[in-house]
């Protein structure tokens, strides 16, 4: 019954990550038929699509009844950590050196700082109130405010995706089919089932290994709902777009804090634990916001800097283990 359950998770995370990149590519090609400018569909998507596995499955999480909102808070702190540890150390060591051309001083490094203390705050009494939640919505409306700001006074620094070529970028010619509009429907409902069985395979494997829902959230699901920003940034690399592969982390991130711990209080509460893999977790997740804001602000990222968040990221896996099992 174990491996059942066990491929249950692994067969609707993988379908959780395939149907969102389905889901974001219909909803891109839809915008720019309906003449939304790109930059704008660049802003939204990016950030909202990469993070969608994780919307989506805490949004499950607080509606389904037997499961634990320690996923959600789980999702969020695990995905951050593992998109500032993992995958920008995965792109640091895939470069040589990446040079950072956008200010990200100006508002990306900021709010990534002030969107970490903000969720300290907001759990620091084992609660997730729906004030807290409105204030976490707010921040995201800030963001995306500052962010559309300045892709109006410099649009080309916000790409649809590091794998668009100049033909692209300059076309104008934009329609969709059919094809597209059925391709939201359907890949929003397999969005849906595969969230929902996910969190069910969830519950089922902590209460048969009797481990913790949060412990699996923050690895596991954190991982794998991180896989869409990995892959974008790998590419993102491999095309020379370094910049757009350390923006698409922290975008990604404020955007987890924001919207993937605020929207799904409108559904449903989200108690926080006080277990000790969940409250450690969180203290890494600022640790890691610091070190990141640091490495950042020079503007440049660095091979040894990459290695150094892989360092960080095994100790905290193999720290989470020993809570664990002790």
């Amino acid at each position: 019954m174990s491996a059942i359950w066990i491929l249950v998770f692994l067969g609707t995370l993988v379908t959780l990550v395939i149907s969102a990149d389905f889901f974001i590519k219909a909803a891109e090609r839809v915008g720019l038929a309906l003449g939304i400018e790109p930059f704008v569909i660049g802003v939204t998507l990016i950030a909202i699509g990469t993070s969608l596995p994780e919307l989506i499955t805490s949004i499950v999480a607080v509606t389904f009844e037997g499961a634990s909102s320690d996923i959600v808070l789980g999702n969020v702190v695990g995905s951050n950590i593992t998109n500032l540890c993992l995958v920008m150390g995965v792109v640091a060591v895939a470069s040589t050196q990446i040079k950072l051309e956008f200010d990200l001083m100006r508002v990306d490094l900021p709010m990534l700082i002030g969107s970490a203390f903000i969720l300290l705050l907001a759990v620091s009494d084992n609660q997730f109130s729906l004030f807290e939640a409105f204030v976490c919505l707010a921040g995201m409306a800030l963001y995306l405010t500052y962010v559309f700001m300045q892709g109006k006074e410099d649009p080309q620094n916000v790409n649809l995706d590091p794998s668009t070529t100049e033909k692209d970028e300059i076309s104008t010619d934009y329609h969709f089919t059919w094809k597209e509009p059925v391709t939201l429907l359907v890949s929003a409902g397999i969005i849906y089932l595969s969230a929902r069985y996910n969190v069910l395979a969830i519950v089922e494997i902590s209460k048969i290994f009797g481990i913790g829902e949060g412990f699996i959230a923050l690895t596991a699901v954190a991982l794998g709902t991180s896989l869409p920003e990995l892959v974008v940034s790998i590419v993102a690399v491999r095309t020379g777009n370094g910049e757009m592969a350390v923006g698409n982390v922290l975008g990604s991130n404020i955007f987890n804090i924001f919207a993937v711990m605020g929207i799904p209080r409108l559904f449903g509460k989200i108690e926080i634990s006080t277990s000790p893999d969940i409250q450690f977790s969180l203290w890494t997740m600022i640790a890691a916001t610091f070190v990141a804001f640091f490495i950042l602000q020079d503007k440049k990222l660095v091979r040894w800097e990459g290695w150094l968040l892989l360092i960080i990221y095994a100790l905290f896996i193999g720290n989470l283990i020993e809570i664990q099992t002790s």
